[in-house]
Order: C-alpha cells, then structure tokens, then sequence
C-alpha cells in the first residue's frame, strides 16, 4: 500500500511540475528599410497565470510585453520576421503562460 502512495504521489508531482512548448510561429514582414538601421536580435518575454483556473493574473497584455521588452532591450521602433512561442507550465492552484518573441530588431536612421 505504502508503494502505491508512492507511486501515486510522484506522479501527480512530475504532472505538477512537468510543462509544454508550443511550435514556434513566424510571421513574415517587410525587410528593413532604407532609411532603417538594423540592430541585431532581440528577444521579449512575459508570463500571465490563471490563478484557481479563472482568475487572470497580467494575461491579458503578456503578449503586447513580450514585444515591447524585445523592442525595448536593442532601442528599436520594430521587429523583423518576429517568431513567437509560448510554454505552459501547471501547479496545484495556477497554470502559467510564458510568451517569448524573438527577432531582428531596427530603428529608423
């Protein structure tokens, strides 16, 4: 009985702490510009959770976050071929949502 326990507790632990990614996305936009100077890659990142399965905690603008830390972290105005994904990890009380956008930064000249 007490293997069965056990068993049965490091399971629901692995489930606990055990997370997915999700297939990156790309998503085509226009080349920079003349009169736009590439910076290099940057990368954003933000978490939301759903606290007890429906209250949101910073869900809502993760997305919009994650950009303008990507945006932010070189001193551009926009990013090139940006990829997105996101990974999910899972608690008792909460799931979470982490969002990451990559790609080629620029600015105006």
């Amino acid at each position: 009985m007490f293997d069965y326990i056990v068993r049965v507790l490091l399971i629901l632990g692995v489930l606990t702490i055990t997370a997915c990614h999700s297939t990156p996305l790309h998503i085509p936009t226009a080349p920079p510009g003349p009169d736009e100077e590439v910076l290099g890659p940057a990368t954003g990142n933000s978490t939301g959770l759903m606290l007890f399965q429906f209250i949101p905690i910073k869900q809502n603008d993760r997305f919009q976050a994650a950009y303008n830390e990507a945006l932010s972290s070189k001193g551009a105005t926009r990013l090139v071929n940006p990829t997105i994904s996101e990974r999910w990890f899972w608690a008792w009380i909460l799931n979470g949502y982490s969002f990451t956008v990559t790609g080629t930064a620029v600015k105006k000249k």
